[in-house]
């Protein structure tokens, strides 16, 4: 259900994206490479079906750092606070020897972040196509509202669904407090129901550093790949923010869904665009190193694929770094 990456960033040439499906990128491109040997899951031999990432502490490897003799208080430090302070040390060295973001040689031009990435809890979606079956469900009850029981249009979280959010709300609990974990400094979410739940049941009521509190950002571009399917039409603007009063959109939101439409849907490259935009935009707008994005299990693949890292399975916690 997440997804713990390590991203490094450099900065590259201008992207350019379909300006009649997707908004105007930002004016700058960003490139991401993989730092291997950190997590788990860049280990070929890691099967990522099934991969328990609580039990593995989110497949964090066990290991030294090159910067660990500068570690403060490393004789007690936790392996979390050990990889934090080696990102802080690899962006403070930047590169050809620039110190921070504006060191000697100007603006610096690389970063290295933690990205986890969540996907929803089990909606009623989910569930209808379990019931229905997946030929039944793609053929013909997806594309509807819902039936006499249950309305899965912009599909809220099932009852498991909640439960999987608590399970996963506790495990970040005894990060923070026994791990000592940095918890993200910045959240963004997809503007669909699910991720919306997803990200204000596991991170709301957590005891959150005051300097990181939880301010979601919802970005329309983390959403699910687009289809006929009506779970994967968002509400509009003013519904949203009625059910989250405590998320903020991201400069230029529309009342409306500009994307969904009936009996279309999106191809997977169109898809891998905008996934790249929206995380180019995010990277060129905030500068944290720990972020979360609550996203869905299509659209995490589709984040990993522009990082050129094999996709997930949908309930693993797959690292890139």
């Amino acid at each position: 259900m997440l997804t713990s990456t390590l991203l490094y960033g450099l900065l590259a040439a201008a992207s350019t994206v379909d300006a009649h499906a997707h908004p105007k990128p930002p004016k700058a491109s960003i490139s991401y490479s993989v730092v291997p040997g950190i997590f788990l899951q860049d280990d070929n031999a890691t099967n990522p079906t099934g991969f328990d990432f609580i039990a593995t502490n989110f497949g964090l490897i066990n290991r030294t750092y090159p910067s660990d003799s500068s570690c403060p208080d490393r004789g007690r430090s936790t392996q979390w606070q050990r990889l934090a302070h080696y990102i802080d040390t690899l962006n403070s060295e930047g590169p050809k020897g620039s110190k921070g973001p504006k060191g000697p040689k100007g603006p610096k031009n690389e970063r290295y972040s933690l990205l986890f990435m969540g996907r929803h809890g089990e909606g009623f979606h989910n569930a209808a196509e379990t019931f229905f079956g997946t030929p039944a469900w793609n053929c013909y009850w997806a594309t509807r509202e819902g039936n006499a029981t249950v309305t899965w249009a912009d599909a809220k979280l099932t009852p498991y669904g909640v439960k999987q959010t608590d399970q996963i709300k506790d495990f970040w609990a005894r990060l923070i407090k026994n791990e000592k974990i940095t918890a993200p400094e910045a959240y963004y979410t997809s503007p669909l129901n699910r991720c919306l739940d997803t990200a204000k049941l596991t991170f709301g009521d957590l005891d959150l550093p005051r300097k990181s509190p939880f301010e979601p950002v919802i970005k329309e571009f983390l959403r699910e790949g687009i289809s006929a399917h009506t779970c994967n039409r968002r509400s509009t603007k003013s519904t949203i923010k009625k059910n989250f009063p405590g998320f903020e959109f991201e400069k230029g939101f529309p009342e409306n869904d500009p994307y969904w439409q009936s009996g279309k849907a999106e191809p997977s490259a169109a898809q891998d665009a905008r996934s790249k935009a929206g995380l180019d935009d995010l990277f060129t707008s905030d500068d944290s190193t720990h972020i979360s994005i609550t996203s869905h299990s299509g659209e995490i693949a589709s984040l990993l694929r522009s990082k050129s890292h094999e996709s997930c399975d949908s309930t693993a916690a797959n690292a890139i770094s």
